[in-house]
């Protein structure tokens, strides 16, 4: 078992299913096997679009109304954690602010994580060159691997 993973999660039910998965997995490990976890956000709309007659203008956020995401993502997390921590497991919370595969890479790097666990919606064609893939960003530029968990319709509930 890799001894420091890393799960990005960006609030959604499915992007937390890859959690569950690592949570069961964890849960069946004894207390000296449990790896530290870190459990990431990236705060990715730092702008907003606001409409006017001449059409929609960008608009970037205020450091407040950032520092006021970045607080309700670190809430987000540290509720996340309970499960984990819970089982005994060391659990770090972090959030950044930036593009999510890139924030996701660089962080996959600073924590020397020896896995990223990714849910991915498991789209393929038009679809997925139409909204791209994080996951898939992650898994080519990254150096570790990648555990992808795919959701096709909700994930299971804990």
């Amino acid at each position: 078992m890799a001894e420091r993973i890393l799960i990005p999660l960006d609030g959604s039910r499915v992007g937390e299913a890859a959690l569950r998965y690592v949570e069961e997995v964890v849960s069946r490990l004894k207390p000296e096997e449990k790896p530290e976890i870190t459990l990431l956000y990236v705060v990715s709309a730092q702008t907003r679009l606001l409409a006017t007659e001449a059409g929609p203008i960008e608009i970037p956020y205020s450091d407040k109304e950032l520092e006021h995401a970045k607080e309700s993502a670190l809430d987000y997390l540290n509720k996340a954690a309970e499960t984990l921590k819970g089982e005994g497991v060391a659990v770090n919370c972090k959030v950044t602010a930036g593009k999510p595969a890139d924030e996701i890479v660089k962080a996959e790097r600073e924590l020397d994580a020896d896995l990223v666990a990714m849910s991915t919606h498991g789209r393929s064609g038009i679809s997925r060159w139409a909204f791209g893939s994080v996951t898939d960003r992650v898994l080519r530029s990254g150096k570790v691997p990648v555990l992808m968990v795919r959701v096709t319709e909700s994930p299971p509930k804990k």
